[in-house]
């Protein structure tokens, strides 16, 4: 059985569950990236305070460092739904006006490998992350119109690990923009420790 488990491909449940307990949930639970989490705090408290969708995130820096988990913790902080995907799940315009439609008002979008977007559905997310809105083309040649459709205001958090092959466009579009340092020796004991009393 054992022999199994270390050839099979697949993440098997218990795997799942461990790593979604091992997560932190708030801020003050993830450890290292000091200056972005007390940015983060201060973002996040603001839109709270005025009742509004916080700003549009774009993390970057290598991978393993805690974007996804970040993302997780920004809409807990902002007590909001969390939805996850990555840039080439969305293959379709449709894909993407699928998942904003279904948004609650300030939930968290969060879609890792951004970079990897569609140039087709990220000019989708150009007026959904600058109005709130869908503007999609119905019908084709002369008899073609377009069609507004309004959105609950959602905070996009982007994570990438190649910023440089964001768009200037979509780039724009981000209030706020971290970058993920490596995590040094006193962190990543921090981390070790942290994770083994969690599994005690």
């Amino acid at each position: 059985m054992e022999e199994e488990r270390l050839m099979a491909p697949a993440e098997l449940s218990e795997d799942g569950e461990i790593e979604r307990t091992l997560r932190p949930r708030r801020l003050d639970e993830y450890i290292g990236q000091t200056r972005i989490k007390e940015n983060m705090q201060v973002y996040i408290e603001a839109a709270k305070g005025r009742r509004e969708a916080l700003d549009h995130v774009l993390l970057y820096g290598p991978p393993g460092l805690g974007k996804t988990t970040l993302a997780g913790i920004i809409a807990n902080e902002l007590g909001t739904g969390f939805r996850a995907t990555s840039g080439p799940a969305i293959e379709r315009a449709g894909d993407l006006a699928a998942i904003l439609t279904n948004l609650e008002a300030y939930d968290v979008l969060f879609i890792d490998e951004i970079h990897r977007l569609n140039r087709t559905v990220e000019e989708i997310l150009y007026p959904a992350m600058e109005d709130f809105a869908l503007d999609i083309i119905i019908g084709k040649g002369p008899s073609a119109r377009s069609l507004r459709i309004d959105l609950q205001p959602f905070t996009l958090v982007g994570a990438t690990t190649r910023a440089g092959l964001l768009t200037s466009p979509l780039r724009d579009r981000f209030g706020i923009i971290d970058r993920l340092e490596y995590y040094d020796t006193a962190e990543l004991e921090q981390i070790v420790k942290r994770s083994a009393s969690i599994m005690q």
